[in-house]
């Protein structure tokens, strides 16, 4: 080749570069192109506008943001940003009939070993307060028309199921069976005391009953039928009332119900209360 035609060569060449800055970009193997040549814009903005418009159907994609343009004969590109994280609301628990609720009440009942409120029972079965109340009712009711050895009764702030009175004999004797687990005299004088008198400080119990009864009180606490509820303002001596054990033993719903005393008392308590000052 002659030094014109060499020249003439270069010439070409030179003529045809093209700037890295201008080339198209080649598409990476596992990567998606950002740009698009011209013969394609209609299809990329149609394939945007379905992903824009496919919302909390591809998996919470809420918004569409507009990027950067590529470059010559590059279209502008939409990324997809925003996802939120889909919530399921619990669904409620089914409504049960009256008959599986006053079954499902009664078999809770069977297993307590103290009294359960209604609210309590409400949130364990999964059901409005408002018809637990009157099926409870109910079923005292209808226990109670039946005849049964048993009855359904309010102690201590809830419900439980309780024996009849007229067959405590035959309870006593088949729980007890000889075994003595009574209170001694001291103890239920002194659980009177409190019963009536809370709350009430270990002095004035004693006064009361006219002996020391530090003893007597520590054996009713340790028993869970009385206990601590506090101090006396003026002298600090610890305050005793009875707990709600005291009422579920005696089948009280509260203290309120406790017999009065009036019909108990000698016609001359007030000149045995005066001989004793």
């Amino acid at each position: 080749m002659s030094d014109e035609q060499r020249r003439d060569s270069l010439a070409d060449q030179a003529a045809a570069w093209v700037p890295p800055w201008d080339r198209p970009r080649p598409p990476a193997a596992d990567t998606p192109t950002d740009e698009v040549g011209p013969g394609e814009p209609d299809r990329v903005e149609a394939a945007a506008d379905e992903v824009g418009s496919a919302g909390p159907d591809l998996g919470g994609v809420t918004d569409a943001t507009v990027g950067e343009s590529g470059g010559a004969g590059g279209v502008p590109r939409r990324q997809l940003a925003g996802r939120r994280r889909a919530t399921v609301a619990p669904e409620p628990a089914p409504e049960l009939s009256d008959p599986e609720l006053r079954g499902a009440l009664e078999a809770i009942l069977l297993v307590v070993d103290e009294p359960v409120s209604e609210l309590v029972l409400a949130q364990v079965l999964e059901q409005p307060a408002e018809r637990v109340g009157p099926m409870l009712d109910e079923i005292a009711a209808g226990y109670t028309a039946a005849g049964h050895g048993f009855e359904l009764r309010r102690a201590a702030g809830g419900w439980r199921l309780y024996t009849r009175p007229e067959y405590a004999t035959y309870v006593e004797r088949f729980v007890l069976d000889g075994q003595s687990v009574r209170l001694t005299q001291a103890a239920l004088e002194t659980l009177a005391v409190v019963a009536y008198k809370q709350p009430v400080t270990r002095s004035r119990i004693s006064a009361i009953r006219g002996v020391n009864c530090d003893g007597v009180i520590r054996t009713l606490v340790t028993r869970g039928l009385i206990e601590e509820c506090g101090t006396e303002t003026d002298s600090g001596a610890f305050l005793y009332r009875t707990t709600t054990l005291f009422l579920e033993k005696l089948g009280l719903n509260t203290v309120d119900e406790l017999p009065p005393l009036a019909p108990f008392l000698p016609d001359d308590v007030e000149e045995l209360a005066d001989a004793t000052r």
